[in-house]
């Protein structure tokens, strides 16, 4: 097996990354990554690495990057209260270095390997190339993100070189059945359909009002302060901060697989949801509006998600983390996502699997059918 690693996408063979690639999440793509590279999100140092079998052809390729993280990320309120009081003396207290591998932005496995999971020898080849960055970089912690129910095997291969595999944050999904945004409607129980049309006429009497583009790249300094916004005010989750070459690359590089709802009060721009048509599944990314406040504009800008989804023709509807109760009213279900975890230091390691879970905690998996049955 040969191994090379890449400091740049710019380096890497973009016909055989997207040749790996080919059929898979468009987040793994070259085009994703140049993209990410040129955005200047946080502090990411991003490190490639393709796999080649004996006759010379790509058989696995990832992706792994350095961040500065809050190594109580999902911390419980009382303990992120105690660490924002202390942090008020030591900024960076519990912010560690860490090397992530995966795609830092949307929710895949960390691997893309021909024909499914990587075999073995490629596993114990991607954690020696890991380790040694890990190393090199100085950094506290190893994750490989993001694992689900399916993973088992690729689990049980981790677990056996000394990885800790934790709750993350789980995800939320909705299966698209119906062919018009009224089977839709129609298919919900009387009382989460009354619920959520109650929330639509307060909108709707306020002038509410929505617009799907494909091309929004004039509009990224205004959508990304929206995001900042929302960010800067979120308190389940904070972690990569965007910036407007994000959102502009976003629309250049991806075409029409990026598409972002616009949302008006009269001809007012006050909120955005961005969008990526990632194969037959729909991902909303991001959320973002002109002031924080709690009243329907979200629950609002979550219909019409659903409505696009519908209308788009996807399969899916990936409504991403946190915010649970809205997304679930609306029909999503939530799916368990797990973190593997390792510590560089030998002497660290063994501890990392209890003291993890005891900083973070993640909600509890718990899903309702909104839907009528038969």
């Amino acid at each position: 097996m040969q191994e090379k690693i890449f400091g740049s996408i710019r380096d890497v063979p973009k016909e055989q990354w997207n040749a790996l690639v080919d059929g898979r999440s468009c987040a793994y793509s070259h085009e994703f990554w140049e993209l990410i590279e040129q955005s200047r999100l946080n502090d990411f140092r991003y490190h490639y690495a393709m796999f080649y079998d004996a006759n010379g052809r790509p058989s696995c390729l990832t992706a792994f990057y350095t961040i500065t993280t809050d190594l109580a990320i999902f911390a419980p309120p009382a303990l992120k209260y105690i660490l924002s009081g202390i942090r008020r003396v030591f900024p960076n207290f519990m912010k560690v270095r860490m090397l992530e591998c995966g795609t830092p932005i949307t929710l895949n496995h960390p691997f893309v390997a021909d024909g499914g999971d990587p075999d073995p020898e490629t596993i114990r080849a991607i954690n020696a190339t890991l380790l040694g960055a890990a190393k090199r970089e100085r950094a506290f912690l190893i994750v490989l993100r993001d694992f689900g129910v399916q993973d088992g095997a690729l689990q049980s291969a981790l677990d056996r070189l000394g990885y800790h595999f934790v709750d993350s944050l789980p995800n939320t999904y909705m299966e698209i059945r119906w062919s018009t945004p009224d089977q839709y409607l129609d298919a919900m129980k009387s009382y989460y359909r009354s619920k959520l049309l109650k929330h639509l006429r307060i909108n709707q009497k306020q002038g509410v009002r929505h617009e799907l583009r494909e091309d929004f790249s004039a509009l990224a300094e205004q959508l990304c302060r929206q995001w900042r916004m929302v960010h800067d005010h979120a308190s389940e989750y904070q972690r990569e901060v965007l910036t407007p070459e994000f959102y502009r690359g976003l629309s250049q590089k991806l075409g029409a697989r990026s598409k972002v709802l616009l949302f008006y009060r009269q001809d007012e721009l006050i909120g955005h949801a961005l969008l990526l048509m990632d194969g037959e599944m729909l991902r909303w990314m991001y959320f973002g509006r002109n002031e924080a406040r709690n009243d329907s504009l979200y629950i609002y800008v979550g219909h019409k998600i659903v409505e696009t989804a519908i209308l788009l023709g996807a399969k899916r509807l990936e409504l991403g983390v946190t915010t649970y109760p809205v997304k679930k009213d609306l029909g999503a279900q939530m799916s368990p996502l797990q973190l593997a975890l390792q510590s560089p230091s030998r002497l660290i390691n063994p501890w990392i699997g209890i003291f993890y879970p005891l900083l973070n905690r993640t909600p509890r998996i718990e899903n309702k059918n909104i839907f009528k049955t038969g």
